[in-house]
């Protein structure tokens, strides 16, 4: 009988206070559902009214030099990158509906993962196809006023750079932090129900 009293001292001793309920965790999965979904959904449409409106760019308007059109789709390429990248990213999170805090750690681990590799090989991959798209795209118009060809490339490269050195790795931070936090946060109370 000592141990069920043991037991039962060990069970009324356990701090749950700062557990949050199982409707506090519901609404924690739903909110980081709801907020990278519409994240995830305004990126897929501005990614096709930008391609589109490029497209009738390169369609309805006579460019004369090859390069533009290059350019252009270079851009689109890029642009099409990102619409499909957040397409097979929209399909993972629609899939988070009902799940225990385990496959939510798990989840958040996975985005942790995909984030990284996001960050590191295809936003690479796509600012600089963008970027040389850009430059390209840009010179038709531009060639026979070397100020304003001048003035534009200096714009983009500083544009890029402020993109590439400060933008992004805030950003990158930003969101790493957020998910670490929810990481931590989940495996505390994971390691509380141990």
């Amino acid at each position: 009988m000592n141990n069920l009293d043991d037991l039962r001292a060990i069970w009324h001793s356990a701090k749950t206070e700062d557990l949050p309920s199982s409707k506090e965790m519901m609404q924690m999965v739903r909110a980081f559902r709801f907020q990278k979904l519409r994240n995830k959904w305004i990126v897929i449409s501005l990614s096709i009214v930008f391609a589109s409106l490029l497209v009738g760019v390169l369609i309805v308007t006579p460019f004369k030099m090859v390069s533009t059109y290059i350019g252009g789709g270079m851009i689109i390429l890029a642009d099409l990158w990102i619409l499909i990248s957040n397409i097979r990213s929209l399909k993972r999170f629609n899939q988070l509906e009902d799940c225990s805090n385990l496959e939510f750690l798990s989840f958040i681990e996975k985005t942790r993962q995909n984030q990284h590799y996001y960050y590191k090989n295809t936003l690479v991959k796509v600012v600089l196809l963008c970027s040389v798209g850009l430059g390209i795209y840009l010179f038709e118009p531009l060639h026979q006023h070397l100020l304003w060809l001048i003035g534009a490339y200096a714009a983009i490269i500083v544009y890029y750079g402020l993109l590439w050195f400060v933008v992004r790795p805030r950003s990158f931070a930003r969101n790493q932090n957020k998910l670490d936090a929810m990481a931590r946060h989940l495996n505390n109370m994971a390691g509380q129900l141990k």
